[in-house]
């Protein structure tokens, strides 16, 4: 797209939403241009099949990367949380991504709804730490899939090649990202049935091998600090597709629909192989790391599901870079369509679309951080993830306190008690994840939420000075809008 025209899908700013009368905040989405309603038009908005998928492997992507929550805690507290986590964190979260999502559709997501509650500080803060937290966590893919590939042949294990494989991974799937949003839906369709075949093929080979008591174990010596920010890992970002609310045709519509068959989807992923690996192997805990289901299909199996496997675990990384990348990157867009970052990061690429900008910094960021380790990347994407959700629970219960009238097209049926008990478990699990942190991941992640702060005291340095061109078409909008406002009550 040509840098004069900048999609404006986000809501007006919150200081001009603050002194409109009530009953506007239900039409307060901000008006588009004529260039920007051709634009839409003419590109290719993400329908429910594409969108279920993308928000599958931005939480996702298949049970890899899940083998630990075994090594940790056994079988049975391995089982027991995949069962139950989804209740306790997961349907929360995906209830309110739903509301927020459906109510305020645009591609700055949950920066908007935080925003809208408690103002551009918050808001600020919110796209820096889940941006920040996306960039870590979509770390982690390029080096599992070097992790599996490595398996074949060790020669890239470590070392420079090793280096090379993750730098080649990382610069060719950016470049599968920038050639747009709806290749990369229906991709991520192809990876998802081409990475989760295995397994059933694995669960039913595995039937005849199964015993039922080995799924009662509890292992002896019990690491509660990788259990559960294993499983947290495994079982979060259902927010994460917000960002894409812009790009989505009908998202009021699609979106709560989108969220339910990928939750569905994601429950058979991780229950279907961990059932049958616990059920039919008796091996040490210890062995139960990273990659270790293409063991199982070895060893249950034959070694050509083994290599099969180890194929859709590549595949699944693919998948899982992809739609963190693609939420990363539209959130910068969205953020500088409201103003937040500079007018740059909105422009799109003529050919495809997508933001360009936005893709190649997170893509940076990721290669930068890909060469940790996996539970250091994992420790810290959650400490800066549990920031923002907190921030995400407090917006949502605030808008619906601040703004009752809000049209909100999908509704939570809970008065304000019952939301406020649906949040406190998922606030303080938040709370637990965080202070099972080592001192290491809380000098990280410290240092970045200083980071984001100033980087708001920054912007608006920069705004006052004239220093950086930054969109404005959000605050006429609610300009217009109040004084549509007042001749009303007049």
């Amino acid at each position: 797209m040509t840098p004069e025209i900048q999609v404006q899908s986000s809501p007006i700013s919150t200081r001009s939403a603050a002194t409109m009368p009530e009953t506007l905040h239900e039409t307060s989405l901000p008006k588009q241009s004529t260039n920007i309603k051709k634009h839409q038009k003419a590109s290719n908005k993400l329908g429910l099949l594409p969108l279920v998928f993308l928000i599958y492997f931005e939480v996702s992507g298949g049970p890899f990367g899940s083998e630990q929550t075994v090594q940790a805690g056994g079988p049975l507290l391995a089982i027991l949380g995949f069962v139950l986590f989804p209740f306790v964190w997961s349907i929360p979260e995906a209830l309110i991504t739903a509301e927020l999502a459906t109510a305020l559709p645009g591609n700055g997501g949950f920066v908007l709804w935080a925003d809208r509650a408690f103002g551009s500080f918050s808001g600020s803060l919110m796209g820096s730490w889940k941006f920040l937290s996306g960039a870590i966590n979509s770390a982690a893919y390029p080096a599992l899939c070097a992790d599996y590939v490595a398996r074949a042949i060790p020669s890239i294990s470590s070392g420079a090649p090793r280096v090379a494989t993750v730098t080649a991974t990382t610069v060719l799937l950016s470049f599968l990202n920038y050639t747009g949003l709806s290749v990369v839906g229906y991709t991520a369709m192809a990876l998802c049935a081409a990475s989760l075949f295995p397994f059933f093929v694995l669960a039913a080979t595995a039937l005849p091998k199964l015993r039922l008591r080995r799924w009662g174990k509890i292992a002896k010596d019990r690491d509660w600090r990788l259990f559960f920010n294993t499983l947290f890992w495994n079982l979060n970002f259902w927010d994460n597709a917000s960002t894409l609310a812009g790009e989505i045709d009908n998202p009021q519509r699609t979106f709560p629909r989108a969220l339910l068959a990928a939750g569905l989807l994601t429950s058979v992923a991780y229950l279907m192989p961990l059932l049958a690996g616990t059920g039919a192997l008796d091996v040490p805990y210890s062995e139960w790391d990273s990659g270790f289901y293409a063991d199982v299909a070895g060893m249950i199996t034959g070694h050509w599901l083994k290599y099969w496997v180890e194929v859709g675990a590549v595949l699944s990384a693919i998948g899982l870079y992809e739609a963190q990348l693609s939420s990363s990157a539209f959130q910068l867009l969205g953020m500088a369509d409201l103003g937040f970052l500079p007018k740059f990061f909105s422009l799109r690429s003529k050919w495809f679309s997508t933001p360009w900008v936005g893709i190649l910094t997170s893509s940076f960021i990721s290669l930068g951080i890909s060469f940790l380790s996996l539970e250091d990347i994992i420790s810290s994407a959650n400490f800066l993830y549990s920031l923002g959700m907190l921030l995400e629970i407090a917006s949502f219960l605030w808008l619906r306190r601040k703004e009752p009238r809000l049209k909100r097209p999908f509704h939570v049926p809970l008065r304000m008690p019952g939301l406020i008990f649906m949040c406190l478990v998922p606030s303080g699990f938040l709370i637990y994840v965080m202070a099972l942190a080592s001192w290491k991941v809380f000098v990280i992640s410290g240092g970045l939420t200083l980071f984001g702060s100033a980087l708001y005291f920054f912007m608006e340095l920069c705004k006052s000075r004239g220093f950086l061109k930054f969109s404005t078409q959000g605050e006429k909008v609610g300009e217009v809008e109040e004084e549509e406002g007042k001749s009303n009550e007049a």
